[in-house]
């Protein structure tokens, strides 16, 4: 097998990698202040779509976390991106929030329940059964339905949540059509975040805490990948998968060298 490229840019996980519970992991500031300095091309990446990359950057920055607006990359936007791909200026009706909603107006969408193109299903905390139901007749009707991120569950200070792809999963019981996703583990997030910064994945590494997520994606993406053991993945979990990690380490400390 030939020797990887030297890594000339990364991606790195934002939950269980640079932060847990909303308090910064050790380590995770010196990364960071290493990529600045470096000038290496990097991304932030999160599954949730709920908040803007702006609104992401103000609660980073409240925790001593310094990410520049434009090196978050969240779901939302790898939504709109493929979506602007796929049909420019069409129509969406969206259950989501601000950083949804933001993106999709920002590549020119219109937002609206008559005759969509697409029915967005994203990140919020207030599912209500009236959206869903008219999400349900809009995709029988024709609409096409596409959907984040699948993941089923999402973290809170009280515990689990229930998330987007639980959601998705009671709107495809209901009309039999199965979500494109957007988002992790689909390595689309990954190539899109890449041409955002001009970056090749033969050069580029992934950071990530979870194996069917942040590794999987990484590695179809065809870049170097790096599970750290800071969020959902314990050690004892690697070998379940039928892949691996380029490297387990026990944190983003470990790789502050290696910037």
């Amino acid at each position: 097998m030939a020797d990887r490229k030297p890594i000339e840019s990364w991606l790195t996980d934002m939950d269980g990698v640079l932060i847990h519970e909303g308090v910064p992991i050790p380590g995770a500031d010196a990364f960071l202040k290493k990529l600045r300095e470096s000038g290496k091309p990097f991304l932030v990446l999160t599954n949730n779509s709920m908040y803007t990359p702006r609104d992401l950057h103000a609660r980073l920055r409240r925790m001593g976390l310094d990410v520049p607006i434009e090196s978050i990359w969240t779901s939302a936007l790898a939504t709109a991106q493929f979506l602007d791909d796929q049909r420019p200026c069409g129509s969406a009706y969206v259950i989501g929030e601000a950083g949804l909603t933001t993106a999709l107006h920002d590549i020119g969408y219109i937002l609206t329940d008559h005759e969509p193109d697409y029915v967005v299903l994203g990140e919020t905390r207030t599912y209500s059964f009236e959206a869903m139901t008219k999400a349900v007749r809009l995709i029988l009707g024709g609409a096409r339905f596409i959907c984040t991120n699948p993941d089923e569950t999402g973290p809170s200070t009280e515990g689990p949540l229930p998330a987007t792809g639980a959601v998705a999963a009671l709107i495809t019981q209901a009309t039999g059509k199965k979500p494109y996703f957007a988002g992790k583990p689909n390595p689309l997030m990954m190539r899109t975040g890449l041409n955002a910064i001009g970056a090749h994945s033969e050069s580029s590494a992934m950071i990530g805490d979870r194996m069917d997520t942040d590794v999987l994606a990484g590695m179809e993406a065809g870049m170097q990948t790096f599970l750290v053991l800071t969020g959902l993945t314990r050690p004892d979990q690697v070998e379940d998968f039928p892949y691996r990690p380029s490297q387990v380490l026990d944190s983003i400390a470990d790789l502050v060298d290696r910037v």
